[in-house]
């Protein structure tokens, strides 16, 4: 019996050769353009790498920030950390496939680079921290309990279908199951719940659920390692101790959970039986260019394996879906408890469906304080500032049909602080902000829940300047979380 892994990219799992000296990595850094600081070009290696002057104002990452601000870093130390953090990074794995055809050959990808990664973590308060940790198995059993039903699947996106040909599709298959009356008696979910600190409120809002391809246990873990062997190092020099780095076993959490996925499968005969299959492409149009692949996808939710995500898991965690979820009375159609219920609304945003008149108004006369979201993963999808504007006149005079395929989402704004960016062996110094994704690992077998529980976390940091979130998309670096 086999776990089958569906990919479309192939080189993001490859793990690279140690380089024959860390100078392959250790190039020219130079500092950001933005922010009240002082700016000094610098060289990794041979020269020293610049330090900033004090930023103006107050941080609401008070303890990391506080080390880069107040010029506790100094210009001997910073390339020392530089250079142990990237000669780490290829000894441990944190690499990715090089697409830089210069640098790996005729084939990009076939060499291979460190992956994007912040030099230091950033600051998090311990009590929200808690409080996503605690959200994460009230999200696992909500996706279960919402993906049996499949009457309230089809009815919310119903409208969505109709404007949008993927999601189409992916209710196609669904429909399927349910005249099929299949049932999934065994059910694996591996999830990742995003949230952002506001600045304002203080408060931890969810940014979207993924049920499908939860990327990067793997490598989110890895960095939590850098960050803790470099302050093992250099920690008693900087004022910080790796005690406020909270473990994170994200990687051995999810492969956990589908190995027991699979024992739970229980196929005597053994043999080329595929009883799981877990899906790290199938979220994009992309994926699926000719009818071959939705044949096997289909195939696939025909058959007995256990699938990560089912096609009814992979609907829970759409954006109209979140949006549904997010209005009144709709909790309670699955949960029963209210304390459970207060905990997931105290984290939901704003999310409205674009069939209301006044939030349009609103929409269109402040743009800024919204999000126009389509129903898309993977990053670069997201519609900002005065493109939410236009986009909406757009779809309105094209007839309002095409409002169904967006929602509009509350827009957050996360503080802002000093970072180290490393990328491509080139350290800048930026203004970031952070989003936290929290995985939730879930297995079930009919009535048993075998797995329920927060399995580790992704931090993903980004120029404050960027408002598109993804790493592999090039917009963020990988991160970790230092308590404070």
């Amino acid at each position: 019996m086999e776990v089958a892994l569906i990919c479309s990219q192939p080189d993001r799992f490859l793990l690279g050769n140690r380089s024959k000296s860390s100078e392959f990595f250790i190039s020219r850094c130079s500092s950001s353009s933005r922010g009240p600081i002082a700016r000094k070009n610098c060289r990794i290696g041979r020269t020293r790498c610049g330090m900033a002057s004090a930023m103006a104002g107050a941080s609401a990452n008070p303890s990391v920030s506080d080390v880069i601000t107040k010029s506790r870093v100094s210009d001997e130390l910073m390339p020392q950390i530089m250079s142990e953090a990237l000669v780490w990074s290829s000894l441990h794995g944190l690499v990715v496939g090089d697409r830089n055809s210069q640098r790996s050959g005729t084939v990009p990808g076939v060499g291979m680079v460190h992956a994007p990664f912040a030099l230091l973590p950033v600051s998090f308060p311990k009590d929200l921290w808690k409080q996503a940790c605690e959200l994460a198995p009230l999200f696992n059993d909500l996706v279960d309990r919402v993906s049996l039903d499949g009457k309230f699947l089809q009815e919310s996106l119903s409208r969505t279908r109709g404007v949008d040909s993927f999601t189409s599709r992916l209710l196609e298959i669904h429909a399927k199951m349910m005249d099929l009356k299949k049932t999934e008696d065994v059910r694996l979910g591996l999830h990742r719940s995003d949230y952002m600190l506001d600045a304002e409120t203080k408060k931890l809002y969810q940014i979207e659920l993924n049920t499908i391809s939860a990327s990067f246990p793997g490598l989110g873990s890895l960095v939590s390692n850098l960050h803790r062997n470099l302050l093992n190092q250099y920690g008693e020099n900087l004022g910080l101790d790796t005690k406020n780095i909270p473990e994170n076993a994200s990687l051995s959490r999810f492969a956990e959970a589908l190995a027991k996925a699979w024992n739970e499968y229980n196929d005597s005969s053994g043999g080329r039986t595929v009883g799981v299959v877990y899906f790290r492409a199938g979220y994009s149009p992309d994926d699926y260019p000719t009818e071959s692949e939705w044949r096997a996808r289909l195939t696939m939710e025909q058959s007995s394996a256990i699938k990560c995500p089912s096609i009814s898991y992979h609907l829970v965690g759409t954006k109209k879906i979140q949006q549904e979820l997010a209005k009144p009375n709709v909790l309670e159609r699955f949960l029963d408890n209210k304390d459970d219920m207060k905990k997931l609304r105290h984290c939901f945003a704003g999310l409205w469906s674009l069939d209301d008149s006044e939030i349009l108004k609103q929409a269109t006369e402040k743009p800024e304080l919204f999000v126009l979201k389509p129903q898309r993963e993977g990053g670069g999808n997201n519609i900002y500032g005065e493109d939410v504007r236009e986009t909406l006149f757009k779809l309105q005079k094209e007839g309002n049909k095409g409002l169904d395929a967006f929602i509009l989402m509350q827009r957050i704004f996360p503080a802002s602080t000093p970072t180290h960016l490393v990328r491509d062996g080139v350290c800048r110094r930026d203004y970031t902000i952070s989003e936290l994704g929290i995985y939730g690992a879930y297995l079930r077998n009919k009535d048993r829940i075998i797995i329920n529980e927060q399995s580790g976390y992704l931090m993903r940091t980004k120029a404050s300047s960027s408002n598109e979130g993804g790493v592999a998309a090039g917009y963020a670096v990988l991160d970790s979380i230092y308590l404070s």
